[in-house]
């Protein structure tokens, strides 16, 4: 998958592989500097489909999504948090080990050694180990 993804100067941002119902899906995001459109997604998507059925290692029937990450994509890898940096983010977890699980809302100023964000209430801190999910939030100005 990567020498497909590397030859259209596109990233592999995430692969999943999950069961909806009765039907299985191999869900393929993909990004690149200034992001990616539907035309990129449907060649990846043929590309790939190919090669997961010349290889046929999946054992499942399935169907085969590719896109982009979204306007609320997970914020997991270093990389991804420092595009983040100065955007609005949704965190959710905890300050402590005994603390419990919050969500917080705020732009992002730093993500190491620990997550800084700006709120409503002021500025939090929130240990890397701490954070349970991160995703950018989608803002739209009308």
């Amino acid at each position: 998958m990567l020498p497909i993804l590397e030859r259209m100067a596109l990233e592999l941002v995430d692969v999943e592989y999950v069961k909806e119902g009765a039907n299985w899906f191999v869900r393929v995001y993909i990004d690149k500097e200034g992001g990616v459109g539907i035309e990129e997604c449907g060649k990846v998507s043929e590309q790939l489909g190919r090669l997961l059925d010349r290889h046929d290692f999946i054992p499942d029937a399935y169907f085969l999504e590719v896109s982009s990450p979204g306007a609320e994509r997970k914020l997991r890898k270093d990389r991804e948090f420092a595009w983040a940096v100065g955007k609005e983010v949704r965190i959710k977890g905890r300050v402590s080990e005994d603390a419990p699980v919050q969500v917080w809302e705020g732009t992002l100023l730093a993500y190491d050694p620990d997550i800084v964000l700006k709120t409503s209430e002021g500025e939090v801190r929130i240990p890397r180990p701490g954070v349970k999910e991160a995703r950018r939030k989608a803002s739209f100005r009308f």
